[in-house]
This record gives structure tokens, sequence and C-alpha cells, in this order.
């Protein structure tokens, strides 16, 4: 579980996120674009924030999705996505996704994202990431993106994954 411990200020985070103990942090401001007629943030937004939070995550460790692409021919595609809405966010609300590593697999990587308002959590969701092949079959992780997705491990996944390689 993602602690909620006192968390820094979303202002004092770099726009790109950023990543300590085994947890990245990416600040989000919410948009007009992102709310309901009523200035709710719509529910498939927290979609949008969670693949920008995974994306930043995935830069961080220098592997982003360009760079996956060009290196190693492969892509991350959601395969499954579950989220939970807990509280609402409103327009101009200032929004932190935590991303953290659950289990990482020999083509998948299932990830908690929670979505905070300060110290409020607003909405949690578990996603199940498939590594794809230029060919959209499944492929497995090469050892440089492995390696990189050890530092989002907690204890009990790093075990794993080292026993793993």
């Amino acid at each position: 579980m993602i602690s909620t411990r006192p968390m820094p200020d979303a202002a004092a985070l770099p726009a790109s996120g950023a990543l300590a103990a085994g947890v990245h942090r990416l600040p989000l401001r919410v948009y007009y674009e992102d709310t309901d007629a009523a200035g709710i943030v719509y529910h498939a937004a927290y979609l949008q924030f969670a693949e920008r939070a995974r994306t930043e995550m995935l830069r961080c460790l220098g592997l982003d999705h360009g760079t996956l692409r060009a290196r190693f021919g492969l892509a991350f595609a959601v395969r499954r996505c579950l989220i939970d809405y807990l509280a609402p966010a409103r327009l101009d609300d200032t929004l932190v996704v935590a991303t953290r590593l659950l289990r990482q697999g020999g083509a998948s990587l299932d990830l908690e994202q929670r979505v905070l308002k300060a110290e409020q959590l607003v909405a949690r969701l578990e996603v199940r990431l498939a590594l794809l092949s230029p060919t959209q079959g499944v492929a497995r992780l090469p050892r440089e993106l492995s390696a990189a997705l050890a530092a989002l491990a907690a204890p009990s996944a790093r075990r794993r994954v080292a026993h793993q390689a």
C-alpha cells in the first residue's frame, strides 16, 4: 500500500514527478476539460491522469515510450484496470498521482495508482499492463527494463524479481 504519510506539497514536485522510496508521484492540476457540468472531475479523466503518471514514471526510469519503441520495438497496453472512486476532485484542484509496482511478471506489470488531493485519497486504480511486440503479440520484458523497474519494487517484490532473473 502506498503510504498516506504527509507527502511533499504538489507544488514542490517537478512537472515530470519524482521517484522516491519505490513510489513515483506526479503533480496534476484539474482543468475545465477534465470536469463535468458540475465542475467535478469526470470519471474517465482519471484514466488520463493515470496514463500521464505511468508515462512520466517510465521517463523518470530512463525508458520512456519512445525509447521502448526505438530500442526494443515494444509498447505497453492496458490489459485490465479497476478504479474505485472515493471522493470528488474539482476544477482547479491540485492532485498527485502516486504509482507503485505491485508485481512484475515476464511480460506484464501490475501497478497501484492512487490519486490524492492533499492527504485525501480521491481514487485508487489497479492496472495490469501487457508488453506488446511490433506484431501486437505479447513480449517479454527486456533485462534493461526489468532492472530499471527494480527501483519501483517493494521489498517483497524485489525479492521475487531477483529470483526471476
